[in-house]
């Protein structure tokens, strides 16, 4: 390639003789980085995505090809300009692909840090307008280079938050494929029209909004802050296991979604994170190697969009192998349930059904199995018996779903702590269905105000009554710690998980969105609730009148006290 390109510049430039040795050495060197880092970058899709070691020095390697190929493109602009035609989407595009490199260096690591870091480089491709000139050239699979760096600039301010941009890049990427489509009458179209209306959907899916008072919207963040969990106090015993890795697995087919992300994995793994670091790097200094931040900040993560059972078990198996001591493995599941096809004479692990992770159905001589066949069981159904070989270690579980309730038929079998988190099976029909924007049960999880603004009845507020009911529920958080650290009754799983900063925060949270629901006049019935394996001593936490007396008071500073049963240990 190196050889094709320089014969193409000298035929361009003039004779060979005509170009200075030092120019032509540049040109062969640049080709040389360009080639070695497409290669390299190529590569990185044939590493495994599971295990978090064999990919570490490859992308070490990677790193560092284009660390130098973007120094030395600065350096040797005019040569480069002169003798190789380097035209500005070519700077724009190894751009993009250090940025897509941090994107995944993020999706290894879970270090939102490096969020940031894909953020710069994309923002100065759009600050600097390298792929402004794509549009004169006649070459539509340059065009869809841009349109994809689109794309994955708006994963990217998603996952930080940066609404505001999203909304802009919307509405360039709008006119970009409008331009396109007009252009070159592609197959496409229906596509990335799709990927437009994934966004627009994506960006609407929180149901309330809070306003500044010239009516912009703020945007909340639901990362762990400083002041986010509870602090431990003087007296509480707790354990000192620490959440190290975490499988967040999403098939819930009418939810919003965007790039494999349903809104209810987007909220979990926001709910796993702290809030990012700026690792300050520019896109003018030599910045781009992977540097590590001082300590681990965030527990590692596995993004599953609908995986099959063979997928999930080679994910649990990886992260099982690699969970390091006293730590702890994290399943959450947002699915659909499956139910048992017919009354069992036996009560075991796989009889009360469980959730399905992949909707494919096994193909046998062409025809799909129905159910029909009582003793056929979901290929792709996730049971709770499945998940026994992994709870010889610490196992946090919490299930989004129709058939949550299967998990309550859980054995502890090795003794480690294991605590599954369940949630209603069903809402009421007079709550307004909400399913397509996320499940309410996650959005207590990620952010329990917005969730109990909902439930309420709301759908705006004003940010100086938000930040005054978020102090609030920061101090109900603080009294469900008291609570549960202090009960005598409680099983002692709650108790082990309860030194980590996560888990302390989604269990306080769990509480709070259970209290809740047991207050709420039209949350009546059973399957209404969240329940837990093992399950809690209600009159020591969600049912507690202290607790109650609290959630009544936060409906009074929102003026919906009237939504709430005022006696309520008297109404069951």
């Amino acid at each position: 390639r190196t050889e094709l390109a320089l014969k193409e510049i000298m035929s361009s430039g003039g004779a060979e003789d005509d170009i200075p040795q030092a120019e032509r050495k540049t040109v062969t060197d640049f080709c040389y980085l360009l080639d070695k880092s497409k290669q390299l970058f190529n590569g990185l899709r044939d590493l495994p995505q599971y295990g978090q070691k064999q990919w570490q020095s490859y992308f070490g390697r990677t790193f560092d090809v284009y660390t130098k190929l973007w120094k030395f493109q600065q350096q040797h602009r005019q040569v480069l300009d002169n003798r190789y035609g380097l035209k500005r989407w070519q700077i724009g595009e190894i751009a993009s692909k250090i940025g897509q490199l941090y994107y995944h260096y993020y999706l290894r690591t879970s270090e939102t840090s490096y969020l940031n870091e894909a953020f710069s480089f994309y923002s100065a491709i759009r600050q600097r307008s390298y792929y402004s000139q794509v549009n004169k050239e006649d070459r539509p699979e340059l065009v869809v280079k841009k349109l994809r760096y689109y794309a994955r600039f708006i994963v990217v301010c998603l996952l930080l938050n940066k609404m505001d941009v999203v909304k802009d890049l919307v509405k360039e990427l709008s006119d970009e494929i409008e331009d396109y489509t007009h252009r070159f009458n592609t197959e496409d179209q229906v596509e990335w029209n799709l990927v437009l209306q994934e966004v627009a959907a994506f960006i609407e899916a929180d149901p309330v909004m809070v306003l500044n008072d010239d009516n912009t919207i703020v945007i909340t963040s639901n990362r762990l802050s400083e002041t986010g969990a509870p602090l431990l106090e003087q007296g509480m015993i707790v354990g000192q296991l620490a959440l190290a890795d975490a499988l967040i697995i999403g098939n819930c087919n009418n939810q919003v979604k965007f790039s494999e992300l349903t809104i209810d994995m987007f909220r979990m793994l926001q709910a796993l994170e702290r809030e990012p670091m700026n690792l300050a790097s520019q896109m003018n200094k030599p910045g781009m190697q992977a540097k590590k931040p001082a300590r681990r900040e965030n527990p590692h993560k596995y993004l599953l969009y609908k995986p099959t059972f063979s997928q999930l078990y080679t994910f649990l198996a990886a992260s099982f192998k690699e969970l390091p001591a006293n730590s702890v493995l994290l399943i959450y599941l947002s699915a659909t349930g499956v139910f048992p096809s017919g009354r069992s004479d036996s009560e075991g692990p796989y009889d009360f059904g469980g959730v399905l992770t992949n909707s494919n159905r096994d193909i046998i001589n062409g025809d799909a199995i129905h159910k029909r066949n009582q003793s056929y069981k979901e290929m792709h159904c996730l049971h709770p018996g499945d998940l026994y070989p992994f709870t010889r270690k610490p196992l946090f579980i919490i299930v989004d779903s129709s058939n949550s309730v299967a998990y309550k038929n859980f054995t502890n079998l090795f003794g480690q702590p294991l605590v599954c988190l369940l949630s209603p099976t069903a809402y009421p029909k007079a709550l307004q269905d909400q399913s397509q924007r996320g499940s309410l049960f996650t959005l207590f999880l990620n952010n329990p105000l917005m969730a109990f603004l909902f439930v309420s009845g709301l759908s705006s507020m004003r940010r100086g009554l938000w930040e005054k009911c978020q102090d609030y529920l920061r101090k109900i958080n603080r009294d469900i710690a008291q609570l549960l650290t202090h009960s005598r009754s409680i099983d002692q799983s709650f108790l082990q998980f309860f030194g980590d900063e996560f888990l302390r925060l989604l269990l306080t949270r769990f509480i709070f969105c259970s209290a809740t629901m047991r207050m709420h006049k039209i949350f009546r019935e059973t399957r209404n609730y969240p329940e837990s394996y093992p399950q809690l001593p209600r009159d020591e936490t969600v049912e507690n009148p202290h607790l109650q007396k609290h959630i009544l008071e936060l409906a009074s500073i929102l003026d919906v006290r009237n939504v709430f049963l005022e006696n309520t240990l008297d109404d069951y």
